[in-house]
């Protein structure tokens, strides 16, 4: 029997790695440095999986492409899907993704992010390596006490609460979808903008929630208030979020992730222009903290999405299930019945 051929897109040092320690020759992967997109998805002829990751565009165009191609299975090597037409996909291709790789690292990641830009641990990083040991200007605020509001309680907001619980703040949080017997105290959005000290994004990215941060939302936060977003970039209105460090009514802003992305991280652009003015803009400010997308990378993260990746297309084709698909009509259904104790259709 003819191994399965699986075109892996936008493929990193790291990815390779951490997919050539788990697959140990059972299928065979063609690792190439492009995104997916419509120009691209071309280079998927002959596959019988496509594996892409949070950037890589499967628009309409690129589902009817990779389909006429005879691509059975397109694996999402991350946990969001909102760069994926789901709804245009039923029916048509079998998409499945990795639900949960290391909450952990995503947590951590926002917690040393906002550590790192209270108490300026970046800022005297720079200092002292040029020998400048002054504390001028290097004032912080304590944790302890402060009210943090959170945005989502899945696995990686309950995770990030027991860390802001292990500091001695207080924790409100905002789900749809509340956690039972957690312990946690749920407010509606506008309290949450108006009691928090600090507010953390950990949920995923829809059309109801894009662009939940604007300039209403911000309206309505404390002066002073610090933002963390490691979740998906369109969660926030950058102009807004631009406009609101300009009038000191964001005191500071940690970024994992940035809403046009896309063209930009997860590559070197350090001997080039970058023609976003918005990013460059945010860059500039001092109290603006990003890094490109890499609150999951850990060792732990990459072993498991490489394993559990590798897995749903093991179970897609040996076996008539699929626990981790992603279906449009699940995802609409609050209480939907689909145990994926088969595949969607």
């Amino acid at each position: 029997m003819n191994k399965i051929k699986i075109a892996f897109f936008d493929a990193k040092d790291y990815d390779r790695q951490s997919f050539i320690e788990s697959n140990k020759g059972e299928y065979e992967i063609t690792y190439l440095d492009t995104r997916l997109t419509e120009d691209t998805c071309k280079l998927a002829e002959g596959y019988d999986v496509v594996c892409v990751f949070v950037n890589d565009d499967v628009n309409r165009t690129v589902i009817d492409k990779l389909t006429a191609m005879g691509i059975k299975l397109i694996a999402l090597r991350c946990a969001g899907y909102n760069n994926v037409d789901i709804e245009y996909a039923y029916g048509k291709i079998h998409i499945v993704r990795v639900p949960a790789y290391s909450p952990y690292a995503v947590a951590e990641h926002a917690m040393a992010m906002l550590l790192t830009s209270i108490r300026r641990i970046h800022k005297a990083f720079i200092r002292t390596r040029d020998f400048n040991f002054s504390l001028n200007g290097m004032t912080g605020f304590d944790l302890h006490g402060k009210t943090v509001g959170v945005v989502g309680t899945g696995k990686i907001g309950r995770i990030f609460i027991d860390i802001c619980r292990g500091f001695g703040m207080h924790v409100i949080a905002f789900d749809k979808f509340p956690a039972k017997d957690s312990g946690i105290e749920y407010v509606e959005l506008d309290e949450l903008w108006q009691r928090a000290d600090i507010i953390s994004f950990h949920c995923p990215l829809t059309d109801e929630n894009r662009h939940m941060v604007n300039p209403d939302s911000i309206a309505k936060m404390k002066k002073g208030v610090v933002l963390i977003n490691t979740s998906r970039g369109a969660l926030i209105d950058s102009e807004a979020l631009l406009e609101g460090i300009k009038e000191r009514k964001i005191g500071a802003a940690c970024l994992d992730v940035y809403e046009e992305e896309s063209n930009v991280f997860f590559h070197d652009y350090s001997n080039h222009i970058v023609n976003d003015d918005i990013l460059a803009r945010l860059i500039s400010m001092p109290n603006v903290i990003l890094t490109s997308h890499q609150a999951f990378l850990t060792n732990e993260a990459l072993a498991n999405i490489a394993d559990t990746t590798l897995n749903n297309v093991r179970e897609f084709f040996e076996r008539d299930t699929c626990s981790n698909e992603v279906c449009y009509k699940c995802e609409n259904l609050a209480n939907c019945k689909q145990t994926h104790e088969k595949k969607c259709f």
